[in-house]
């Protein structure tokens, strides 16, 4: 569905993202995982041109998207929940998912798709009319995740869902993403929660210092010795 091919981003003199090509097949589940600073956010940043490229390519369902602006991307199915989840604090929760569907006009699909991403995160139904900034920080995540899911995307791009939420709610967003992942739609996670993320990845790369050096199924990570050691605490 997704394939990145010979991808470089630069920061100004700073080389982010060096050369990487991936894939990620459509109705799967693949993991980025690395160290802070290993450039794993501005590679979904690139994806939808909210960071421009240097060279390479980014192709959805065979388009190349490189030099599409963000809002285009979205159009064609592409969503990202951004790390540090960007709620919009004085919005309501109701606003804030009305928002994420900003490029669709099927009304009644709208609602369809809300009633059906408040079962899949019932206490957003309870908090309608709160405003995002007075949620709990599982909550401001829920939300994030089911604004994203509101432009009904075909992949879904997840940078660090569980950023900062204690073991529980993070047990918990890994369920949804696993729930969202059978529902049809692709899913490309970046998280430094390794175990977790490898656990219920189809497919799994590591990337360092802006360089994919390992690449294999989520089962085949957890069990590379090198990946224990740097990333899995073993």
């Amino acid at each position: 569905m997704l394939k990145i091919e010979d991808l470089n981003v630069f920061y100004g003199g700073i080389h982010a993202i060096k050369g990487i090509s991936f894939d990620v097949p459509k109705g799967k589940i693949t993991t980025l995982i690395g160290a802070n600073g290993a450039g794993k956010s501005t590679t979904l940043r690139a994806i939808c041109s909210l960071v421009k490229t240097k060279t390479g390519k980014v192709l959805f369902e065979d388009k190349n998207i490189t030099t599409l602006q963000t809002d285009d991307i979205v159009k064609l199915g592409v969503a990202m929940v951004p790390e540090g989840r960007r709620v919009f604090p004085n919005l309501t929760v109701q606003e804030n998912l009305d928002l994420g569907a900003f490029t669709r006009d099927d009304k009644e699909g709208i609602a369809k798709d809300q009633d059906l991403f408040c079962e899949l995160f019932p206490r957003l139904r309870e908090r309608l009319w709160q405003k995002g900034g007075t949620l709990s920080g599982g909550e401001q995540q829920m939300l994030a995740v089911a604004r994203g899911l509101m432009s009904r995307p075909k992949l879904l791009m997840l940078d660090e869902p569980s950023l900062g939420l204690a073991p529980l709610l993070v047990q918990e967003i890994i369920g949804v993403i696993q729930r969202i992942s059978q529902e049809g739609i692709t899913i490309l996670l970046v998280e430094q929660n390794a175990f977790a993320a490898l656990k219920i990845s189809d497919y799994a790369y590591v990337l360092e210092t802006g360089t994919l050096v390992l690449k294999g199924s989520g089962e085949e990570l957890l069990n590379n010795k090198d990946v224990k050691k740097a990333y899995l605490g073993e």
